[in-house]
């Protein structure tokens, strides 16, 4: 015996008409500012991003870490730029055109961030963020908070004040 094939908008219509109401429950949602820092997909967690800035001169401090890129100045305020992928460990690419400094606001620490690409600004459903999976390096899984996925790439959320406080402590 074939049942008929039913709607999902039959289905709400049909519970609408036995209730009389339908309770529409939002997820919350935060945002996040995906980058591309070498082969990487990576995100931000938007309230930490100040402002994307373009086309800004670096300079360089003579005496500094590697991963201290060197500083900006942003209408008279002096920051300093994080080399991200020192940081990290990871790979990049020279700056280019696509280059963007993020200037990143944690509890501990204010920088800018040098990435490959901003890629977009988008609102993720809270319930969608994933578990970093057990198979991430070492040193990475502290600094990971979740996994969202964007345009089909997997993309890493990391964690602002983990990364902050480690790397002021030395131990990034």
């Amino acid at each position: 015996m074939n049942t008929p094939a039913v709607s999902l908008e039959q289905v709400l219509m049909a519970r609408q008409s036995i209730d009389g109401r339908i309770i529409d429950v939002d997820e919350p949602v935060v945002k996040q500012v995906i980058f591309r820092l070498g082969h990487l997909w990576l995100a931000f967690p938007g309230d930490r991003i100040r402002e994307i800035l373009t086309d800004c001169p670096v300079f360089s401090l003579p005496g500094c870490p590697p991963t201290l890129e060197g500083v900006i100045n942003v209408r008279g305020d002096i920051e300093s730029v994080l080399h991200l992928g020192q940081v990290l460990g990871v790979e990049t690419s020279p700056p280019s055109a696509k280059s963007r400094i993020l200037l990143v606001q944690g509890h501990s620490l204010r920088t800018g961030v040098r990435v490959d690409s901003v890629e977009d600004v988008i609102d993720v459903v809270q319930g969608s963020i994933r578990q970093p999976p057990h198979t991430l390096p070492e040193r990475w899984r502290p600094v990971v908070q979740g996994i969202v996925e964007f345009g089909g790439h997997p993309v890493t959320i990391l964690d602002v004040e983990y990364l902050f406080e480690h790397y002021r402590s030395g131990l990034l």
